[in-house]
């Protein structure tokens, strides 16, 4: 298989072309003949052009690569190697949403052929490729696994508007399902991945690596976030406080703030869930997402508390929230945490306009219900300013600039600790 798609006698395919499929796809197509392959036809003809649909890569990244993007299973058919790259939601019992992934699955199973690969990259549960995708694909197929198609999987570590640590430059997990399938599943990401690979004793090990990563942020974060709640209570800082921590050698710098966006806000559930369905319940784990997850509501409940404690008529008053995605400098706006700080907001009455230089209004809209106010409609008499991405150009903005869209007596929300030290007038908060 390996020799196979050195000389482009055989095909590699990549089904989901997100911000962790395309770049996969388009790397390997330096080397291999490669088949883009994603159910959503406009995307398609956006990458035909030269154009990526998230946004985290230029037309020039297209350029020189063997590639045939494509919606039609027919194309499909012509690979030998898939690699699933499909989002793994929640949903709104924070449950796994795995329809994407057996979506993708049954993909893969119509086309199948005696002697292919069939790599996963999508965060699950340990268990959930054998468990649950590989009977997708054998009934589909009518071919029995290992004897007939091999599988292994690699988790995607590739981080949104992250320019460093690309899929290159960071080492790839990967497993396969017997030692000939991982020995060519890492021969063949080798090719990609300068930073080298690891190799995983099983399928599951490397499942389980994966979601682990981000339950060990999510929890560290959750409790930066405790602490904040503490410290303000007793009217320290917590980024000064953690400046003073982070001098000793070994001290984890986390920060606090909001957890959102399709990994570090949604892979714990998943883990807490496999362990609820195994008779365990994750305690530290669960108590650390109701922590992240509350967040929201508590920045807007302490941003109303501050602006009535300045005299404003919390039901006449106007808050600006300065960024929508779920972190700085991406369009990604998927389960962004801003989203409940605004929504908590509005159960106030509070009037609330939102600007963002990356998200699409449409997509707000669509998603959560509110719409981007135009930069030339920015008032000069907001009681209220909540800054909470820390996008490029907001780490300019200075204190006259606060003080000229704002009527007297406001309150400036830092959740973020970006001007820190830097506002002198304003009543100033951050975590």
């Amino acid at each position: 298989m390996y020799d196979e798609l050195l000389r482009k006698e055989a095909k590699l395919a990549v089904i989901g072309l997100g911000y962790v499929g395309l770049p996969i796809a388009l790397e390997f197509a330096r080397k291999l003949s490669v088949i883009g392959f994603d159910i959503n036809a406009g995307r398609v003809d956006m990458m035909r052009n030269g154009i990526d649909p998230s946004g985290e890569l230029e037309a020039q990244d297209f350029e020189g690569r063997d590639i045939t993007f494509t919606d039609s299973l027919d194309v499909l058919r012509e690979a030998r190697f898939f690699i699933v790259a499909v989002p793994t939601p929640i949903d709104e019992h924070a449950q796994p949403d795995l329809k994407p992934l057996l979506g993708a699955s049954t993909s893969v199973g119509k086309v199948l052929k005696k002697g292919d690969y069939v790599v996963f990259e999508s965060t699950v549960y340990p268990g959930c490729t054998e468990e649950d995708c590989i009977p997708v694909m054998e009934k589909l197929s009518g071919l029995s696994f290992p004897q007939d198609f091999k599988v292994g999987y690699s988790p995607e570590r590739i981080n949104p508007g992250d320019k460093e640590h690309t899929l290159a430059r960071i080492v790839k997990v990967v497993s396969g399902c017997d030692a000939e399938s991982l020995d060519t599943i890492a021969k063949l990401y080798e090719l990609v991945v300068t930073a080298g690979v690891h190799r995983a004793s099983s399928i599951k090990v490397a499942e389980a690596a994966k979601i682990i990563e981000n339950t060990q942020r999510d929890v560290n974060i959750a409790l930066m976030n405790e602490l904040s709640m503490i410290f303000d209570r007793m009217n320290i800082n917590t980024y000064e406080v953690l400046e003073a921590a982070g001098t000793k050698w070994n001290f984890l710098k986390f920060f606090p703030g909001l957890v959102g966006g399709h990994c570090i806000g949604v892979d714990p559930y998943y883990l807490t869930y496999k362990a609820k369905e195994l008779g365990y319940d994750a305690k530290v784990i669960l108590s650390g997402r109701t922590t992240n997850d509350t967040m929201g509501a508590y920045i807007a409940r302490k941003t109303v508390q501050m602006m009535i404690k300045q005299g404003k008529d919390v039901s006449k008053s106007r808050v600006l929230v300065m960024g929508a995605t779920f972190k700085e400098n991406v369009e990604d706006i998927r389960n962004s945490k801003v989203a409940d700080v605004i929504q908590e907001l509005k159960n106030f009455s509070v009037n609330v306009d939102i600007v963002d230089p990356h998200a699409d209004s449409e997509e707000l809209n669509h998603e959560y219900g509110f719409r981007l106010t135009p930069e030339a409609e920015v008032r000069q008499d907001y009681d209220g300013v909540i800054v909470a991405v820390s996008h490029t150009p907001y780490l300019a903005k200075d204190e006259a600039y606060f003080q000229s869209i704002t009527a007297d007596n406001a309150v400036l929300v830092d959740i973020k600790g970006l001007y820190r030290n830097k506002i002198q007038e304003l009543t100033y908060w951050s975590l």
